[in-house]
């Protein structure tokens, strides 16, 4: 009987020890595979943060107050702030584009010009038609409100808000994946702004100017 006895703690001895080296091969797979749900689980939820704020931002920003240079900064200030509680050392960079119309919006396509040497800028030169009368050749069609007069567009436009945001990592997941240190996340939004006056900054008569 001893004899059986003496077998049976051995054999749960192997077991014990066999059931630790398992685990010791199938830990470091089940923590990454941990650390890589938590990374995709916390950038979603980012997302979905950051494109209720654009939302929210881009609101905000069609109310007569945001179509002042010092009201835009304060509002992306405030967006790049709860950004941050978000994901603690995030670069947030803002962006606003206006068009007359959501059409011209959503094609983004450059003003028109002589591309006469077939290099897609307009440049060396080349004439263009400044179709919202900024002065500046633009290839998304698009003005970006850098004149005093519509720093936050003309009434009626229509705004592209972008922010963009560049965070590190939860986890150190991307040595491992060939991955970048940052996750690296975008939202975007069209609004209209208030008719509060008539668009002024588009001439139904566009000039011819030429590019540098």
């Amino acid at each position: 009987m001893s004899i059986i006895l003496e077998a049976v703690r051995a054999g749960v001895k192997c077991a014990r020890g066999a059931t630790v080296i398992e685990f010791a091969m199938v830990a470091p797979v089940l923590l990454l595979l941990l650390m890589g749900l938590f990374d995709i689980a916390h950038t979603v939820y980012v997302k979905s943060e950051l494109t209720g704020l654009v939302q929210k931002a881009a609101r905000d920003s069609t109310l007569q107050d945001q179509s002042t240079l010092a009201g835009q900064t304060a509002l992306d200030a405030d967006v790049i702030n709860q950004v941050k509680v978000l994901a603690p050392g995030a670069q947030v960079t803002a962006v606003r584009r206006f068009y007359r119309n959501y059409t011209d919006a959503t094609a983004r396509v450059p003003e028109n010009w002589g591309d006469t040497d077939h290099d897609g800028r307009c440049d060396n030169n080349e004439s263009y038609t400044d179709l919202n009368g900024n002065g500046v050749w633009d290839a998304d069609g698009g003005d970006g409100g850098s004149t005093s007069q519509t720093p936050g567009g003309g009434a009626q436009d229509r705004t592209i808000y972008t922010v963009k945001v560049s965070y590190p990592r939860l986890f150190p997941l991307w040595k491992f994946i060939g991955m970048t240190s940052k996750a690296t996340l975008v939202a975007t939004t069209i609004l209209s702004n208030q008719p509060y006056a008539d668009q002024s900054s588009y001439s139904s008569n566009p000039t011819t100017l030429h590019c540098a």
